[in-house]
């Protein structure tokens, strides 16, 4: 009778090294230390702005156009795309920029022969739920229109990280319900998603691993109250804001990963396994010792991450 492993032997051989990478750095997103209960919620906010412009490098070859009404950057490749990479970038809601992920964007448009659209959504307390989403559905319905035969294709790719990973989720299943096109849809990129907005345990502090992580509990509530103000815990967790409390059926593949000192551990682990259960393709990466943005630490395990990530893109590109 095999065990139940969340990765392989060759993953857990890699940890010292990854907790060496760690200790030698935090990285220079530090959403941990933003929460400061000296601080307002403005100031907070503000400084968790702050934190996420420090990490953000435009590239000069993005496209700066309006889409659907939304201002998104458009990252073009040298030739016909084989499809849209439609980007949703991370900041809890309430922070970061479309151009924060233009570097990684850049090579995956590079790399795989895809145009990426990475969405200037709206963010909270100014425009709290739904106007972010409203805004991914909104790029989402051009692109599968005239926009995306501009741009040369009429096939979607979708994903982001951390608030990204929650917008790829909630929009593509508003492709599915709403748009009814979510058979355009060839792959959904999860990359440490927020999937439950009323708090899963790992949210709350109680974590797998309890080491370094660029997010705390503070932070992630600081989040959640700035988009869901006036809302309960249960009232949160409605289908229509939480993606894992919604019906899953009917998604295409879907690489969900996290990291196991990370506090949205376990919203990726419930949304793969519900996603799974329903009959999604799903290809879980959990990551031992990284936290949340562990792209920032370069060693064996986030290598191996980018490899199976850029893998798992060409098997759904072909």
């Amino acid at each position: 009778m095999s065990s139940f492993r969340l990765w392989s032997d060759e993953i857990e051989a890699m940890r010292p090294e990854a907790r060496a990478v760690i200790d030698a750095g935090g990285g220079a997103i530090r959403l941990d230390e933003v929460a400061e209960p000296n601080l307002s919620r403005a100031g907070q906010i503000e400084a968790a702005r702050r934190s996420m412009a420090v990490v953000t490098f435009p590239v000069p070859e993005a496209e700066e156009r309006a889409i659907g009404g939304v201002a998104c950057r458009v990252i073009r490749p040298e030739g016909a795309p084989r499809a849209i990479y439609l980007h949703f970038h991370g900041g809890g809601m309430i922070s970061g920029s479309a151009a924060v992920m233009d570097i990684p964007n850049q090579m995956v448009a590079t790399a795989h022969n895809v145009a990426v659209v990475s969405v200037e959504y709206r963010k909270a307390p100014e425009f709290p739920w739904p106007a972010g989403p409203d805004d991914g559905v909104a790029v989402a319905r051009e692109l599968l229109g005239a926009v995306g035969a501009e741009l040369g294709s009429d096939r979607l790719l979708i994903g982001g990280e951390s608030a990204g990973g929650y917008m790829a989720a909630a929009v593509a299943l508003r492709i599915r319900n709403e748009l009814h096109a979510i058979e355009r849809v060839d792959g959904l990129n999860l990359t440490y998603g927020v999937h439950d907005w009323g708090g899963t345990p790992s949210q709350r502090g109680v974590r797998a691993t309890d080491g370094f992580d660029v997010l705390s509990p503070e932070f992630v509530n600081l989040a959640a109250d700035s988009y869901l103000p006036g809302r309960s815990s249960e009232e949160r967790r409605v289908p229509e804001i939480s993606p894992a409390y919604a019906d899953l059926h009917g998604l295409p593949p879907c690489f969900v990963s996290v990291g196991t000192c990370d506090h949205l551990l376990d919203d990726s682990l419930l949304f793969a396994a519900r996603a799974a259960a329903a009959g999604v393709n799903v290809d879980l990466f959990v990551l031992p010792e990284m936290p949340h943005a562990f792209q920032m630490f370069d060693c064996g395990i986030t290598r191996a991450w980018g490899d199976a990530l850029a893998a798992w893109i060409e098997a759904r590109l072909a």
